[in-house]
């Protein structure tokens, strides 16, 4: 029996500002635990996984990312038990459109041609089964050279997300855009189906479809993988070409251009309890609710209230006598909101950006590649820091012109790098880190290393760090 080779391709890329205040810009929504136990990345690498069978051949995922998220992604996969095929690193934004190019010439690498199963990294599927069996009948037609989308069968009128009509054989009619609530209502009645931006296609069949439709951005994105450069799992096309690639969707470049054309284009119908938690509204429609329709997660209290979201992150969050509100709170940031007005969070978010604010970018615990540090207080002339590192990470080797460090070992075994001198600390033992002095935190353990790090001095940005040696790569 022939088999199918199936190259999953994972969208990473997105920010979720409309989940403000839990997804940031430096760790966004699909990254998140959302929905069950694992994130929202996890559970898409996770169903691709599952398609293989007899005759499907399953290879490691590509996933299309960003370069402050790489070590997010490599970490999240670990944790599942899977290592990509590659991270491609957008050097910015460009859309969908050069992003699924990029996976296809990655895949298309020493002749092969498989068939890209392409989906977002932030959606839930309810129902698993159901996914993978509407899947593998669009990898069945995709490797016939046809171009599958999957339309995701309406639950009810939605005016956020574009339409599919499709013919009584499957093919593609027409895509339309987001409706107004009367045309919504009489696009489901009609049996139109959301286009929730998942693809199946065989690698050259889309390199021909963008070809055809899409020259330019097709050779400018060429042009960029031509000239990428490869760090173990991060390829990273050529930046100053990957800026001229135009900016389009893969909707706009080529599968609104299919029907009528050249290029068959057909459609799976998918029943799977489909969300793409665009916003607070959704994440409380997937959640189990209680009897009088509340949901929570964390430390949360709830007293004659009804139809409301509760997301306690670090502490105990009560609410008395409310209805239809959104409340989710983080150690640096808390959001209330009318649960029908959650997509409106993007303005706040906007507003954060235009007046140049961290919540907007970061959390108080942000992670690195090494483990994470929580800025637990901070005031005129100090900061306070917790900080983890991984067994066998390090940071890197370092120097600062406006502050000195005091490091406590909490738990684990610390070994550090300060001047000319090595020393191994163990817990409840502690060192001194002049203003000025070259310096280096690493864990030769085998747990995780916790410090408690105290700095004082005249700035304490984190922008007043000079690497001298990096095992990460940043500058």
């Amino acid at each position: 029996m022939h088999k199918i080779s199936v190259q999953p391709v994972i969208m990473a890329g997105g920010s979720g500002t409309r989940l403000w205040p839990l997804s940031r810009a430096g760790y966004p929504k699909q990254f998140l635990v959302l929905s069950g136990n694992s994130s929202l990345f996890q559970q898409a690498a996770a169903r691709l996984a599952a398609l293989s069978e007899p005759g499907i051949d399953v290879a490691a995922p590509l996933i299309v990312g960003n370069e402050e998220h790489r070590f997010m992604v490599l970490d999240q996969l670990r944790e599942i038990g899977q290592d990509p095929a590659a991270v491609l690193l957008e050097p910015m934004g460009r859309n969908t459109a050069p992003a699924l190019t990029l996976a296809a010439l990655q895949a298309m690498e020493g002749g092969a041609d498989p068939v890209l199963v392409v989906t977002p990294a932030d959606h839930v599927v309810a129902d698993s089964a159901a996914f993978t069996a509407a899947l593998r009948k669009a990898v069945a037609g995709a490797a016939d050279g046809a171009i599958v989308i999957l339309g995701i069968k309406p639950d009810r009128p939605e005016t956020g997300y574009g339409y599919i009509r499709a013919h009584a054989d499957g093919s593609v009619a027409a895509f339309v855009e987001k409706p107004d609530a009367a045309t919504a209502e009489r696009y489901v009645a009609e049996g139109y189906c959301w286009n929730g931006g998942m693809f199946v296609l065989r690698a050259s069949t889309w390199m021909k479809a963008l070809e055809r439709f899409r020259p330019d951005i097709a050779a400018a994105t060429r042009q960029a993988f031509a000239g990428r450069s490869v760090d173990h799992s991060f390829v990273r096309p050529d930046k100053s070409a990957f800026a001229a690639v135009p900016a389009e969707s893969v909707d706009y470049a080529v599968m609104e251009r299919c029907p009528g054309s050249e290029t068959p284009l057909s459609m799976v119908v998918l029943e799977a309890g489909w969300n793409d938690l665009g916003a607070w509204e959704a994440v409380w429609q997937v959640a189990q609710k209680d009897a009088h329709g509340n949901a929570w997660r964390g430390d949360a209290l709830l007293s004659d209230s009804s139809n409301s979201l509760v997301h306690a992150t670090s502490r105990l969050v009560s609410v008395v006598g409310v209805d239809d509100l959104v409340v989710v709170e983080t150690p640096d940031a808390v959001l209330v909101a009318d649960r029908s007005r959650s997509q409106d969070v993007k303005k706040i978010v906007a507003r954060l950006d235009a007046e140049q604010r961290g919540e907007q970018r970061l959390h108080r615990k942000v992670h690195r590649p090494w483990g994470w540090y929580d800025s637990i207080d901070h005031g005129e002339r100090f900061q306070v820091k917790r900080i983890m590192v991984k067994p066998g990470a390090s940071l890197s080797l370092q120097m600062h012109h406006h502050r000195a460090e005091h490091w406590i070992v909490v738990s684990g075994t610390a070994e550090v790098t300060n001047g000319e001198q090595v020393i191994l600390l163990s817990e409840n033992q502690s060192t001194y880190i002049p203003l000025g002095q070259t310096h280096r935190l690493a864990n030769p353990g085998k747990v995780p290393l916790e410090i408690i790090e105290v700095q004082s001095g005249s700035y304490l940005g984190e922008d007043d760090i000079v690497r001298f040696e990096d095992t990460y790569g940043r500058k």
